[in-house]
């Protein structure tokens, strides 16, 4: 798998020309830029412009119930890859259909577990309000509300011990990996989000490294990667990154990322960057 190149930060969506180019570099004070710092400027200013346009036209054809575009791709391809990493068994062929039609496509002699229909049908209102809260900062509040949207309605929701929307209240693991302590999550998850809130800049690589250590702490009884995931593309969207799915292509590496992010950190990153090449690849299908 390739290695892109490490995505940089980039001014808000609507930085003014002096915040590119400060008042010293001549912009400001009406002085004639060189021809270097025009064609940079110029490639700053469309890279700003693609990179907001994915969350524009994501949140236009969402309100304008578009067929065929990139948020009905998108719609279907997040909610059946992060559902199928957690052993979702719909097919992508079932989700589109659900999506479609909110009916079920069955094979013959085959049947569809009712989680998997609810749990589908819940991360496209998920991914909806990821949309429409995906330039709010970043709070527990927001976390919370992905879990009680992905969960509400499951079979575990009616389980006494299962907190929809709320931390776990029993101890749980990733694999034979310890997790933080229920007693010891809101303390550990709210100084995650303080340490990752106060960065002087936000890039793929620092929105991997809260998701690695998201979940480590896996705030949740269950859902927790769904989550994460969410979590990922929205703080993408949020800071003019190019979002990105971990589909089926990129999984292992996705897994062996996760396991290894403490001894190669790159790993996970790598993934990330090629998915991010990906849906950039879609961007420009849909003439984003």
């Amino acid at each position: 798998m390739r290695r892109t190149p490490k995505t940089k930060p980039w001014p808000k969506p609507h930085s003014s020309p002096s915040v590119l180019f400060p008042e010293k570099n001549g912009f400001s004070s009406g002085k004639s830029l060189k021809i270097h710092d025009q064609q940079v400027y110029f490639k700053l200013a469309r890279r700003i412009r693609i990179m907001n346009r994915i969350l524009e036209r994501l949140r236009q054809e969402k309100n304008a119930g578009v067929k065929g575009g990139l948020y009905h791709y998108t719609q279907i391809a997040i909610a059946y890859n992060s559902n199928r990493i957690e052993g979702n068994q719909l097919t992508h062929d079932q989700t589109r259909y659900i999506y479609e039609t909110h009916s079920v496509l069955c094979e013959k002699d085959s049947s569809v577990r009712t989680d998997d229909i609810i749990e589908t049908l819940n991360h496209f209102a998920a991914f909806d309000y990821m949309l429409d809260t995906a330039e709010e900062t970043l709070s527990e509040k927001i976390i919370k509300h992905y879990h009680l949207l992905l969960k509400q309605g499951t079979s575990q929701s009616r389980l006494d011990w299962f907190r929809v929307g709320r931390y776990k209240k029993l101890p749980n693991t990733i694999g034979e990996q310890d997790t933080t302590p229920p007693n010891q999550v809101g303390k550990e998850l709210r100084m995650l989000l303080t340490a990752y809130l106060s960065q002087p800049a936000c890039t793929i690589e620092s929105i991997v490294k809260f998701h690695f250590n998201f979940e480590r702490i896996h705030p949740f009884q269950d859902g927790n990667g769904r989550v994460g995931r969410l979590i990922m593309f929205k703080e993408c969207l949020a800071h003019n990154l190019v979002p990105f799915i971990i589909d089926s292509e990129h999984k292992l590496f996705y897994y062996r990322g996760l396991q290894r992010y403490t001894e190669v950190s790159e790993y996970l990153n790598d993934t990330c960057l090629s998915a991010q090449d990906h849906y950039r690849e879609v961007c420009e299908k849909f003439k984003v």
